[in-house]
C-alpha cells in the first residue's frame, strides 16, 4: 500500500546533497512510502497518487529518531535515589545493585511489559529505533533472558553483562565468567558487547578482555567510556573500532583527538547529566574537532530515567551548547551512525518509512518549546504509531 504526505512545510533529509545546511532541509515538497520505505520525494505540485493520503499541514517533517542507548529491562522504581540526589547526596553508579536485585525477582511478563511500557512511551515522542541492552541480571540465565526479552522490542540488542561486579563476586573471577559463560549464553540474542570502562566498575584491561571475547563471537562494540571521570574508555573504544563510545562527560585532548580521527561516535546522554547533577559533556567542543556526535536517552531507573529524545535534545541545545541543527542531526543521523546503520535517520528514497510529523513548522521548534509535546504523527516502517 502506498502513502502520500504531502503539503510538508520543512523536511529535513539529513543529506547535504537533497536539501539546504546539515540537515538538509528542503521545503513544499511531498513524500510517498511504498510499504516500509520511501519511494519518492518531490515537489509539492508534482506529488503523484496514492492509495492514502496524510496532510502535513505544512509542518515539519523528521526522521523518527534513532536512541542507541537505553536499558529497558528492569524492575522496581528508584524515585527514592533520585530524590537523594537532589538533596545533595553525591551519584556514584551503585544503585545499579539495587535493580539488580529487583530484575531477578521479577517474571517475565513482569519485565516484559514494563519494557513494552517504555518503547510505546519513547515511540510517542518520536522514537522509531531504540537500542536495549542488559545489565540488570548479572548472571549467565537472567543475562540471557534480558537478551531474549528485549529481542521481542528491537533488533539493537546489546550484551552488558560487564555493567557492575555483582556485590560479593571476585572482580577477576566475575570477568572470566562474563568473557566465556555468559557470552556464550548470551550472544545468540545480542548484536552489540558493552562494558562500563569506569572506576568502580571496569578498567581498561578487563574492558578490553570482554570486548575481544565479544568481537570473537561475532558481536559489534560499544562502550561506556569516560562518565565518571577521565580514562581508558574512549581511546579504547577508537582502538578497537568500537560503533560508539557513550556518555563522554570527561575528556582529555589526547580523548578528542582519538574521537576526531575515527569513525566512532560520541554518543551524549544529557539526561543523565540532569538526573545526576553532573557536569555537562562539551559538545562544542566535540563538533568544532570533527567528532561525529549521536544525542541518545540513556533511559534508565537510576540515573536517567527518560525515554523522552526531544527533553534530551533541547537539554544538547541549552546546555551543551549544540546548535538546535546539530542536535536534531545528532538525535536522527547520528544515532543511526552509532548503531552503524545507513536505513534510518535519513528520508530519501529507498530508507526506511521511519519518520515524525511535527505540530510545528520547523525543527527549531523542538529547542525553543521545551516540554511541549509537539509530535503530531510518527510512522514506524510506513505505519502510522
Amino acid at each position: 500500500m502506498s502513502v502520500l504526505i504531502d503539503n510538508i512545510g520543512e523536511l529535513v533529509t539529513n543529506d547535504e546533497h537533497e536539501g539546504d545546511g546539515l540537515l538538509g532541509i528542503r521545503r513544499d515538497v511531498a513524500m510517498v512510502l511504498e510499504g516500509d520505505r520511501i519511494a519518492w520525494i518531490g515537489p509539492n505540485a508534482q506529488k503523484p497518487p496514492a492509495d492514502t493520503r496524510i496532510d502535513a499541514q505544512h509542518r515539519a517533517v523528521l526522521p523518527g529518531f534513532v536512541d542507541s542507548h537505553a536499558h529497558l529491562v528492569f524492575a522496581g522504581d528508584r524515585a527514592a535515589e533520585f530524590g537523594a540526589r537532589m538533596a545533595g547526596e553525591p551519584y556514584t553508579g551503585g544503585g545499579i545493585r539495587t535493580t539488580v536485585a529487583a530484575t531477578r525477582a521479577a517474571s517475565d511478563d513482569e519485565l516484559r511489559r514494563n519494557a513494552k511500557r517504555l518503547v510505546d512511551e519513547a515511540r510517542r515522542q518520536g522514537t522509531t529505533t531504540i537500542e536495549i541492552k542488559s545489565g540488570y541480571g548479572l548472571n549467565v540465565a537472567d543475562e540471557a533472558r534480558s537478551l531474549r526479552l528485549a529481542g521481542e522490542l528491537t533488533t539493537e540488542t546489546t550484551f552488558l553483562g560487564a555493567h557492575v561486579v555483582p556485590a560479593g563476586s571476585d572482580p577477576d573471577a566475575y570477568v572470566e565468567l562474563v568473557r566465556t559463560e555468559m557470552l556464550d549464553a548470551c550472544a545468540p540474542y545480542a548484536k552489540w558487547v558493552d562494558v562500563f570502562c569506569e572506576r568502580g566498575a571496569f578498567d581498561g584491561d578487563q574492558t578490553r578482555a570482554i570486548l575481544e571475547a565479544g568481537a570473537k563471537k561475532g558481536l559489534q562494540l560499544r562502550v561506556h567510556a569516560n562518565q565518571l571521570t577521565e580514562g581508558p574508555g574512549v581511546r579504547l573504544a577508537v582502538e578497537l573500532g568500537a560503533a560508539s563510545a557513550d556518555h563522554c562527560t570527561h575528556l582529555s585532548d589526547a580523548d578528542i583527538s582519538a574521537l576526531s580521527g575515527s569513525d566512532t561516535v560520541a554518543t551524549l546522554l544529557p539526561g543523565a547529566e540532569f538526573s545526576t547533577r553532573s557536569p555537562w559533556p562539551d559538545a562544542r567542543r566535540m563538533i568544532d574537532a570533527g567528532v561525529t556526535v549521536a544525542l541518545a536517552t540513556d533511559c534508565n531507573p537510576g540515573s536517567s530515567y527518560t525515554s523522552s529524545m526531544p527533553f534530551c535534545l533541547a537539554l544538547a541545545v541549552r546546555d551543551m551548547r549544540m546548535t538546535p541543527a546539530e542536535a536534531v542531526h545528532a538525535a536522527t543521523a547520528g544515532g543511526a551512525r552509532a548503531l552503524r546503520r545507513d536505513d534510518i535517520g535519513v528520508l530519501r528514497p529507498g530508507a526506511r518509512a521511519d519518520l515524525i510529523v511535527l505540530d510545528a513548522p520547523s525543527h527549531l521548534h523542538l529547542a525553543y518549546r521545551p516540554g511541549v509535546p509537539l509530535i503530531q504523527n510518527v510512522l514506524h516502517n510506513g505505519v502510522p504509531q
